[in-house]
């Protein structure tokens, strides 16, 4: 009774750790476009701003591209700027907090094992074949 206790207490954690990991790597590479999103906008905005007065600017829409003014592309990428920025900070916080539950979920699983070595050995044979 108490051995299914303790394998359906692993199974549980197992799964925990699954899952969780794969939100990690989820938001990581949420971040690492949001990174080169905002990357990108830096770039274009640096170079619009070199750009003299008066100097016809065209803005990519599907296959055509439309006349607009450089101060409307620029006010455009300062946005993409500041929405790529929070979202990278709210990113991070998503991440913070899912490193968290890993380490929680790896301290449950520590745990466990210290409660059962006869668990621990036979997770051990079943790694090794």
């Amino acid at each position: 009774m108490a051995d299914d206790t303790i394998r359906t207490a692993f199974m549980e954690i197992q799964n925990r750790m699954i899952e969780t990991t794969a939100k990690l790597k989820q938001v990581q590479n949420q971040m690492r476009a949001k990174e080169g999103e905002k990357k990108r906008a830096f770039l274009t905005l640096e170079e619009l701003n070199q750009l003299p007065d008066g100097t016809n600017t065209y803005k990519s829409i599907g296959r055509t591209f439309v006349l607009e003014p450089t101060s409307v592309l620029i006010t455009e990428q300062e946005q993409k700027l500041k929405d790529s920025e929070t979202a990278i900070s709210s990113l991070q916080t998503s991440k913070e907090y899912l490193e968290k539950q890993i380490a929680e979920v790896e301290n449950n699983l520590r745990e466990l094992l210290q409660q059962d070595p006869g668990l621990a050995r036979q997770i051990m044979s079943m790694s090794v074949m």
